[in-house]
């Protein structure tokens, strides 16, 4: 097969070539420019105004403990209520993160499969989950210690905000390459507020929400429940889906805290219509080969819940101690030939996982002096353990398909990590402010085959540790200006999947034990300003891994993963947003990224498996060079009215290590408008929302190295969503 990179395109979702590129982002940074001046001619003008004093988010995931953003050495967007719940479906996390840049959140149109996340490249190469990108709900994590990770939980319906990091200082986190990815869930009103919520949409699309929360003296409490359900866009795509989520909060004596979190989601049914290949794209409403034949599908249930606890020992120290635990049971039916299914070492078409896991996180701060300046250190420990069943059914009895089967796969499967981290931030004068760190992660993953063949050792296990120093420095060179530059060392160990074989023919059995935890260099150099109208930051950043993990072999629903020699990524990033009088409001994400092969390997991704190279500048699939999101809001003062227009551009992305196939970049532009009214004790609102005005048609997502070339996952095209929400407080 030829290695020659294709530019797919069509008339329906052309590709963007560079010079269009360089126009959008020459219009962006002139936009930008022309944005700034007009707000500082018109702050001039106005004088001093009652308002904020800063854009600029407060963060707690860089460091731990509230700051703002301007001061602190990182790339880290915080999306706010508003943005979260203000009309949105507020189903996938991928309404809420457009704007957000480096971050890469798509919609595969397919409630079987998670999110496409990825975050500056890390994680768009996962078929299954999220990895590469850490995952928290309220400090809980939502990754686990093999960094595999899961956002089911997250619930948005009760989201104060998210916070995205990105960069160096996501090392703190351990695990993790690309970033990390927080949602905290919102506190109860003062007295007491009981709500609901409900969308329509097409394809019979419906989402129903309840949510109730308050404060009672020194308690408060927020609970939030939802039903979620859909016939989907394409054939066999129809889904349901429920959550449940709550925070609850009481202040004890001696400045103490406690929190409980407590949260779940069910889908008992979710239909799997598979990915198409290019020829089946004339149709993008099919499902794909098998589907149908083999009734693909999904179901799972989670719960989880935490407890957090937190005190002011004394002036300047503070303690942080959560612990945490939950269960996870997911069954998905494949559609694996039956023919595949007949051969003896096949581990079945059906999968059923089951997951207890838990863990905890302690650390403490502690205000000090260093010559005479201020010095904040923490230090902490965390430990994270799972334990999993693995059973592999056939997916067929007899002439009966898509039934559960004869057991082909029984295994018991541990990952556990113990690290321990450390953190301090110096001032050593009124401009200059040095953040560094290092984190020490011990990673065990042990799995125990109970139908090994006589003679064969059943157990089988691996063990990975680092110790990753991050570093920072910030220069305030003006009051409203910040310079800042970074270091870190990222590590990503192979999670339980990529473990999972060694042999596409399942010899020998057992973890794949030779595969290398993935180690990054990442630098990064930025300017970030931020006053009452105008926040904007630029980013430039340089991240090159070694052992990265890639598919060395795909067949028969098995996918063997090995270490490559080298990757590199180049990039940049600009952010603005600007609060541009009489009601109108803006909001500005482009990112530039170069992900691509530094030293050449060879992989077969293909059916028959044929092996083939990919070579030194092949791009890293699902990566777009280009990614732009524009948005315009007008809220006037009056008639609670607000309308938002936005515009969404993507480079094309490749759908394998090879670069022989593609998905076309696009344009698209949405659109929603709403008012609210409060009357008394109640407070409503309705909101309109047409996704994709145009209507044009493309393939938003793709299913990365899918053996029988059926990557894409197409865009169902123009829909439109009615909101409504009533809350009495």
């Amino acid at each position: 097969m030829s290695n020659t990179k294709p530019e797919v395109s069509s008339p329906a979702s052309p590709w963007l070539r560079s010079s269009e590129w360089t126009i959008a982002f020459g219009a962006t940074v002139a936009g930008t420019a022309l944005l700034w001046s007009s707000i500082a001619a018109a702050q001039t003008s106005a004088g001093a105004q009652d308002g904020p004093q800063s854009l600029s988010p407060i963060v707690v995931t860089a460091t731990r403990y509230a700051e703002s953003s301007l001061d602190l050495p990182v790339s880290i967007d915080v999306v706010d209520k508003s943005q979260i719940q203000q009309g949105q479906v507020e189903e996938n996390l991928s309404e809420s993160l457009m704007g957000v840049p480096g971050a890469s959140v798509e919609n595969r149109q397919n409630y079987a499969q998670d999110l496409q996340i990825s975050i500056r490249g890390f994680g768009a190469r996962s078929s299954f989950g999220v990895r590469g990108v850490r995952l928290y709900s309220d400090g809980i994590p939502g990754t686990m210690p093999d960094g595999q990770g899961q956002f089911s939980q997250f619930d948005l319906d009760s989201a104060d905000h998210i916070e995205v990091l990105r960069g160096p200082f996501s090392a703190l986190y351990g695990n993790a390459s690309g970033g990390v990815i927080s949602v905290f869930t919102e506190d109860g009103p003062p007295g007491y507020a009981v709500g609901g919520a409900a969308v329509v949409g097409p394809f019979n699309t419906q989402r129903y929400a309840l949510k109730a929360g308050g404060t009672d003296g020194d308690l408060n409490y927020m609970i939030d429940a939802a039903h979620f359900g859909t016939d989907g866009y394409r054939q066999h795509s129809a889904a349901e889906r429920n959550h449940f989520n709550s925070k609850i909060r009481l202040e004890l004596a001696n400045n103490a805290r406690v929190t409980l979190v407590a949260n779940a989601v069910e889908a008992p049914f979710v239909q799997d219509p598979l990915g198409l290949t290019q020829a089946q794209l004339v149709d993008p409403t099919q499902a794909g080969i098998g589907a149908l034949t083999y009734n693909t599908r999904k179901n799972l249930s989670q719960e989880q819940a935490g407890i957090i606890y937190e005190q002011t020992l004394s002036d300047g120290i503070d303690l942080y101690a959560m612990v945490y635990g939950g269960h996870r049971a997911t069954t998905q039916f494949q559609a694996i030939p039956k023919a595949t299914e007949l051969i003896a070492t096949s581990p079945g078409g059906i999968i059923d996982l089951g997951h207890v896991y838990g863990g905890t996180d302690v650390h403490v701060s502690d205000q000090l002096s260093l010559l005479g300046t201020p010095l904040r250190l923490t230090a902490g420990v965390s430990y994270d353990d799972l334990d999993e069943t693995r059973y592999g059914y056939l997916n067929y009895i007899g002439s009966d398909l898509g039934v559960e089967g004869a057991l082909r796969r029984d295994q018991t499967n541990r990952a556990f990590n113990t690290d321990e981290y450390l953190q301090g931030e110096w001032d050593p004068s009124a401009q200059w402010r040095l953040l560094a760190g290092l984190r020490h992660s011990l990673v065990d993953i042990g799995s125990y085959d109970r139908l090994a063949a006589p003679g064969v050792e059943p157990l089988t296990a691996v063990h990975y540790e680092a110790t990753d120093p991050v570093a920072g420095v910030t220069y305030r060179a003006l009051p409203d200006l910040s310079l800042y530059a970074a270091y870190g060392r990222g590590f990503e160990t192979p999670t339980l999947n990529d473990l999972a074989y060694r042999s596409v023919n399942g010899n020998p059995p057992g973890l794949n034990i030779g595969l290398r935890p993935a180690h990054s260099d990442n630098y990064e150099v930025g300017l970030k300003t931020s006053d009452a109208r105008l926040a904007f930051d630029l980013t430039g950043f340089y991240i090159d891994t070694h052992d990265e993990l890639a598919v060395q072999q795909n067949s028969g629903g098995r996918s063997v993963y090995q270490n490559i020699p080298e990757t590199e990524r180049r990039g940049a990033e600009v952010g603005a947003t600007g609060i541009l009088g009489a009601g109108f409001s803006s909001r500005l994400a482009y990112t530039w990224i170069r992900a691509e092969v530094a030293q050449s390997y060879e992989t077969c991704i293909t059916t028959p498996c044929i092996d083939q190279p990919v070579a030194v500048g092949s791009r890293l699939p699902a990566v777009p060079e280009n990614s732009l999101y524009a948005g315009l809001t007008w809220r006037p003062m009056k008639w609670g009215l607000s309308a938002t227009l936005e515009a969404v551009g993507r480079a094309q992305i490749y759908a394998n290590d090879l670069n022989s196939a593609a998905a076309a970049g696009f344009w698209d532009e949405n659109f929603k408008v709403g008012l609210e009214q409060t009357l008394k004790e109640w407070h409503l609102s309705e909101f309109l929302r047409l996704d994709n005005i145009a209507n044009r048609h493309y393939e938003e997502t793709l299913i990365v190295n899918e053996s029988n070339m059926r990557y894409f996952e197409p865009d169902p095209g123009r829909v439109v969503y009615l909101m409504l929400t009533a809350t009495w407080q």
